[in-house]
C-alpha cells in the first residue's frame, strides 16, 4: 500500500534531518533541520492516522512561520560536509514530493487526497527552504 510507502519514507527523513541537524555547522542550519523534522514527524503521525482509519490531524504547532530570507547572498565558508548534507536532502525531498504526486493520483478517499496534498505542499517548501539556503550561500548555482 503506498500510504505505507509514504510512512516509511517520513520515518526516514526524521532520521536524516535529526541526524543531519546534529552534524552541520551553522546553527542557522541546525535550526532549519530541526524545524523541517518536526513537520516530518507530524507527516509521519498524520499518515500513522490514516493508516489507523482516522481522520487525520493536519494542523500542527511550530514549523508553521517562513524563514526570513533576505536574498542576501553569503559566502559559504562552512564545510563542505554540510553541503553534502544539504544536496542529500534536496534530493530526498525531490523524490518524497514525487512520491506523493503518485498517491494524489491514486487516492480513492477525497479525505486521505486532501491531506496527501497538505503533506506534498509541505514537501515542497522544505525543498524550497533548502535550496533557497543553498543558494544564499553559494552552495546551489542558478543557471537561468
Amino acid at each position: 500500500m503506498l500510504l505505507e510507502d509514504g510512512k516509511k519514507q517520513e520515518e526516514l527523513c526524521v532520521k536524516k534531518y535529526q541526524g543531519y541537524a546534529s552534524k552541520v555547522q551553522d546553527v542557522n542550519l541546525k535550526n532549519l533541520l530541526t524545524e523541517i523534522a518536526q513537520e516530518e514527524q507530524h507527516h509521519h503521525n498524520m499518515i500513522d492516522q490514516m493508516l489507523q482509519g482516522m481522520e487525520p490531524n493536519m494542523s500542527h504547532s511550530g514549523g508553521a512561520t517562513n524563514p526570513r530570507n533576505d536574498n542576501t547572498f553569503q559566502v559559504y565558508s562552512g564545510n563542505t560536509n554540510d553541503q553534502l548534507l544539504l544536496e542529500d536532502l534536496l534530493s530526498t525531498e525531490k523524490y518524497v514530493s514525487s512520491f506523493y504526486d503518485t498517491l494524489v493520483f491514486e487516492s480513492a478517499d477525497p479525505r486521505v487526497r486532501q491531506a496527501v496534498q497538505h503533506i506534498q505542499k509541505d514537501e515542497q517548501n522544505h525543498g524550497e527552504k533548502l535550496f533557497n539556503y543553498m543558494n544564499s550561500h553559494g552552495m546551489y548555482n542558478v543557471k537561468y
